[in-house]
């Protein structure tokens, strides 16, 4: 039997979509190891833990070949120290799958690394859409002052690996406020991936 189509109206001021099937949020307690300032963050938990930095609703029409994971995600702005609030970030467990974001409301980056750690940082805004490639590992960033707003999608069968970022300490770069915007600078506790592990994202195809 085949599946009934159906239509998912996308908030684009409080990132909610209609008719969806799952909700998850992360707190900003959720979020250790993940910023440069320890001291700041650790601070900022103190004092503001239970606040939700993002909150993510999807569909899962089913988790084979063939169908597709659709969803928005809503991200508060807001900064640890000099950087801004970022999402965990993974790569797809299958590697070869891409992904699509689709600016809805506010203003941030999709921050991107490859296997062997070349960086690439798009700027995306309302009526933007983004593209990220199989085996391109990414992150978004709210660099705005307000909520920042994507609608996505992916292959269902994709699955997600959090575990690549944290086996380098971080992505290679981190985005941080520079006074009038944002820049891209490097992240000093990075330790880039040996051929070994290159080999096997490279490998892990569907």
């Amino acid at each position: 039997m085949i599946k009934e189509p159906s239509a998912h109206l996308v908030d684009p001021i409080n990132g909610k979509l209609g008719n969806c099937g799952r909700t998850y949020q992360k707190k900003l307690r959720d979020l250790t190891q993940l910023y440069a300032d320890s001291e700041a963050f650790e601070q900022a938990v103190q004092e503001q833990g239970d606040r939700i930095v993002y909150q993510v609703q999807d569909q899962h029409p089913e988790q084979q070949r063939g169908d597709l994971i659709f969803g928005v995600t809503y991200m508060q702005p807001g900064r640890i120290g000099d950087e801004y609030f970022l999402t965990r970030g993974h790569i797809h467990a299958i590697a070869n799958r891409p992904e699509i974001y689709y600016g809805e409301s506010g203003e941030g980056v999709m921050l991107m690394e490859s296997p062997e750690g070349e960086t690439r940082v798009i700027e995306i805004k309302p009526r933007v859409l983004c593209y990220v490639p199989p085996f391109w590992i990414h992150r978004s960033v709210n660099t705005g002052a307000t909520p920042f707003v994507m609608s996505f999608t992916y292959p269902s069968d994709s699955g997600q690996d959090y575990g690549v970022i944290a086996q380098t300490f971080g992505m290679r770069s981190r985005i941080v406020a520079d006074g009038t915007g944002w820049k891209e600078v490097p992240n000093a506790s990075y330790q880039p991936r040996g051929a070994e592990q290159i080999k096997a994202i490279y490998a892990t195809k569907g």
